[in-house]
């Protein structure tokens, strides 16, 4: 996977941004696409992934529970 996809849950970082949700959703499809930027008629369908995958990671975000830990706040 790719390696420059922090792990952004307690205890790992304290607080995670909406850029920080965004920045790895980006590294995501990046590698599965196999595109740094992608060519003109393959940019929505890559600007759709990026948002699918941020808005997807921060659900699961939002419902880890992750012991002794205090409650997640909404992103």
């Amino acid at each position: 996977m790719c390696r420059s996809i922090k792990t952004l849950r307690e205890p790992y970082v304290p607080e995670v941004t909406q850029a920080d949700v965004e920045a790895a959703a980006l590294q995501y499809v990046r590698k599965i696409s196999g595109f740094r930027a992608p060519a003109a008629h393959n940019a929505e369908a890559f600007d759709a992934a990026v948002r699918a995958v941020a808005a997807a990671t921060a659900t699961l975000l939002d419902q880890l529970q992750v012991r002794g830990s205090r409650p997640a706040a909404t992103r």
